[in-house]
């Protein structure tokens, strides 16, 4: 596997329909071929939302073992990973935990290297228990101050990455987080994102501070200027130059 992530993660789906834009990847191939465009483009690990039959995002593990295997195949050696959103288990969090802790029995080519959890969502600190029952990598997702203290307090210390992801801000909430973080000595690899409006701000954000970052569909429609993007691809491209010219 690729060492740790140094510029971007491409994140290829999230919750997006294809009705949204046409490139959006829900079958299994389609993740893969988007995945395996996006690694040729420069990103060095991926995150994907697995989906049913129906192409609704899905927690079971038949679904994300066809995700991943079928990604893993066609990106061999790139970290894949996965979300544990509670809203796709309308937010029960015992069905959650339920089918999170059903990956444990997925063979080793099937199952993800990481996955995300939000520091926000209730039964944040049972999640993180079961994926590493599972030898699954944790992804702490902060998206906020709160969230940064709360990680701040938590039993454990250290992270495969904290995701500091900034839904409704700037470049200043995004560093008072970071501060936060750091003054709490909370170990992993930082990783700086934001989400349509705040998306690319924030990659030229990290591109500065030298954190990685991500980009995909998951997060954008657009490029920097706003224009029309072809595919999870073309927006690594744009990714790269914007984080390269800030950095």
């Amino acid at each position: 596997m690729r060492p740790e992530i140094t510029r971007i993660k491409a994140c290829v789906n999230g919750g997006r329909r294809r009705d949204e834009h046409p490139a959006v990847p829900t079958a299994p191939d389609e993740l893969a071929t988007a995945a395996a465009a996006a690694v040729a483009a420069g990103a060095e690990a991926v995150h994907l939302h697995p989906r049913d039959r129906d192409g609704a995002q899905s927690l079971e593990p038949d679904d994300v073992a066809a995700a991943v295997a079928a990604v893993r195949r066609a990106c061999p050696g790139v970290p894949v990973g996965v979300t544990t959103g509670l809203w796709i288990s309308d937010g029960d969090t015992g069905r959650r935990l339920a089918t999170v802790t059903r990956w444990t029995d997925l063979p080793a080519a099937a199952r993800p290297d990481f996955a995300s959890v939000n520091v926000s969502e209730p039964g944040f600190h049972d999640l993180v228990e079961a994926l590493d029952r599972a030898g699954i990598g944790v992804e702490a997702g902060v998206w906020s101050t709160a969230d940064a203290r709360t990680l701040a307090t938590a039993a454990r210390r250290s992270w495969t990455r904290v995701l500091v992801e900034i839904m409704d801000g700037t470049a200043e909430t995004a560093d008072a987080i970071l501060a936060i973080l750091d003054e709490g000595r909370v170990g992993g690899p930082r990783l700086l994102h934001g989400e349509d409006e705040t998306c690319w701000p924030m990659v030229a954000h990290a591109g500065r501070l030298g954190l990685p970052t991500r980009i995909g569909l998951e997060d954008t429609l657009t490029g920097p200027a706003g224009q029309p993007i072809s595919d999870n691809a073309d927006l690594v491209r744009h990714a790269l130059t914007v984080w390269n010219a800030a950095a």
